[in-house]
């Protein structure tokens, strides 16, 4: 066991036993982090001698400037940085003390928390911790973060002089294209994404910085595949937020807290997220836990604590600047009008059951048939003792499940072998198979369908097929249609009147989705703004919205269709 008094072990202790305020994924790292150290993980350690070679390092690097400047890194560095380090270096393999557990690590973090520093420091231990020849690499999206980074290693190696010089000779040869390690030949290159050629390089090491403001995932993946060979390969990817879900740092958090949730199997995922829990984003302006939850330098340091209160004052009163403060400061993706996640994951899996008895049910059918090369999906519900019971199945284009399956980091052919999600067509889905689909539903489950609700988008065709044997409901797909079927659903998950089969790609869907109010303040799931795919819960409301109408507002079957 690491000792108690180890900084990274105290932080995350204290974090567990809510002694510092953290956000929910935090605490979950922490303690996963906690159970290592105990000794309770039956497959992974932490390695004493590592982590007391990490010490030995960070006590002879000097801070070269800021509110800690001259002190040495051991005594300035915060306890999230505690973590980050000790995790991703130090945790390994029982079996195999020098074979490292994470290849990928997480920091979202707010501005002004050291993360550049922080970058700086782990370049630093890797040049003297990793072996002969080792090829690192830092990826921004401009040169000058590129350069913010390469400047933050050179100050510290400068400011550092029992670690720079040996005997009046420099260990570290520092160009304007890279960095080298005198003793090991290993070097570092700072890269970035405007100009910077990304294919072919071969990295034991990289680190991708402010990847919420990269176009694409191009640079992350072009790493991953040029270090296939390597046994302690790392990947550390770290940004505040953007004022979008749509970018690479988003899909790389939303995969992490899929790990961190359980849903998804990875043990080579390891994620600080520092963005306030849901309950507090309403309050964002007005909660301290809100900065306290995105800013854990600011817990130890009084005069950045000071500082952020004041741009917060600022940021309600003058409303340029709010995007800003909320985006870099808060986490918060901030857009003007509100947008959130639409349930938690955890009260959605509480909802989950092996199998449902369909036999003789009433159901009804939504429906999501989006772009032929995008996923559509068909969800069917019924009512029973005031409770809503569900099943949903996805439908993607065959041709493109590799593609699918690296960008969404999901296993659809996980999915296709537990029958949630259907592959068909080529590289467009074929609309038939999903019109044969829902035909074969009554005779498939024994029910009888009462209605099929649709959007009208990509769907009216085969709801012409449909409606020669079922009624057939349009479903304007707007705030005013959707709010009440949102809301209902909603609340029967937090009620826990709400069952559906046992189905992982469902939630994922329920954990992408995003919400966002009209003027009204009407809430619906919004595709633009959501994290990732949610085609599953889209055909899920769609359905809800045809039983609200029929069982819950008791219409005794008469629907109005609307046309938009």
């Amino acid at each position: 066991m690491v000792r108690l008094n180890n900084k990274a072990y105290k932080y995350a202790n204290d974090v567990v036993n809510y002694k510092i305020p953290a956000p929910k994924y935090v605490i979950k790292q922490c303690q996963e982090f906690l159970d290592i150290a105990d000794g309770k993980n039956p497959k992974y350690l932490i390695n004493k001698a590592k982590v007391k070679q990490i010490e030995s390092i960070l006590k002879i690097l000097i801070m070269p400037k800021g509110l800690k400047a001259g002190q040495s890194i051991y005594e300035c560095s915060c306890g999230y940085q505690w973590v980050f380090y000790i995790s991703i270096l130090c945790v390994v393999y029982r079996n195999n003390l020098d074979k490292r557990r994470y290849e990928t690590a997480i920091l979202e973090i707010a501005r002004k928390n050291f993360k550049t520093y922080t970058i700086a420091t782990i370049f630093i231990l890797l040049f003297l911790l990793e072996p002969k020849y080792s090829k690192f690499y830092s990826v921004a999206p401009d040169g000058s973060l590129s350069r913010e980074v390469k400047t933050a290693i050179e100050e510290t190696l400068k400011s550092s002089p029992l670690i720079y010089i040996h005997k009046e000779t420099k260990r570290f040869k520092i160009l304007r294209d890279y960095i080298q390690f005198n003793l090991t030949e290993s070097r570092y290159y700072p890269l970035n994404y405007s100009s910077s050629r990304m294919d072919g390089k071969l990295p034991n090491v990289f680190l991708a910085d402010e990847v919420g403001a990269l176009p694409n995932p191009y640079a992350i993946e072009s790493m991953r595949s040029g270090q296939l060979n390597i046994l302690n390969k790392l990947g550390c990817i770290i940004s505040t937020k953007y004022p979008t879900f749509n970018n690479p740092f988003e899909d790389e958090v939303g995969y992490a807290k899929r790990v961190l949730d359980g849903i998804e199997k990875d043990e080579t995922v390891f994620a600080l997220l520092y963005e306030p829990d849901e309950e507090l984003i309403s309050k964002r302006t007005t909660d301290d836990n809100v900065l306290k939850h995105s800013n854990p330098v600011a817990l130890e340091i009084p005069e950045i604590w000071e500082d952020l209160i004041k741009k917060r004052a600022k940021a309600i009163a003058v409303e340029s600047v709010r995007e800003n403060f909320l985006t870099k400061h808060c986490n918060i993706i901030y857009q003007g009008m509100g947008t959130e996640s639409y349930i938690d994951i955890n009260e959605v899996m509480s909802c989950k059951v092996a199998n449902i008895n369909w036999t003789g049910r009433k159901v009804y059918l939504g429906v999501d048939l989006a772009m032929t090369n995008d996923n559509c999906a068909v969800a069917m519900v019924s009512e029973e003792d005031d409770e809503i019971l569900a099943d949903v199945v996805a439908f993607i284009p065959e041709g493109r499940i590799d593609e699918k399956n690296k960008f969404e980091k999901i296993d659809y052919r996980e999915f296709i072998k537990t029958m949630k999600c259907i592959a068909c067509g080529n590289k467009t889905v074929d609309y038939a198979i999903i019109e044969d689909f829902v035909f074969q539903i009554e005779n498939k489950y024994k029910v009888t369908i009462m209605a099929i609700g649709y959007d009208r988008y990509n769907a009216l065709s085969s709801a012409q097929k449909w409606e020669r044997k079922y009624t057939t409901i349009q479903i304007r797909q707007h705030s005013d249609t959707l709010h009440s079927p949102t809301k209902l659903l909603y609340e029967k998950i937090l009620d826990r009147k709400f069952r559906y089969e046992e189905n992982k790609l469902l939630e994922i869907n329920f954990e992408n989705a995003r919400c966002t109010y009209d003027t009204n303040m009407n809430r619906y799931i919004t595709k633009k703004r959501s994290q990732g795919k949610v085609d599953m819960v889209v055909a899920l409301i769609n359905a809800v919205y045809l039983l609200q109408q029929d069982v819950f507002l008791d219409n005794d079957g008469f629907f109005v269709q609307v046309i938009e």
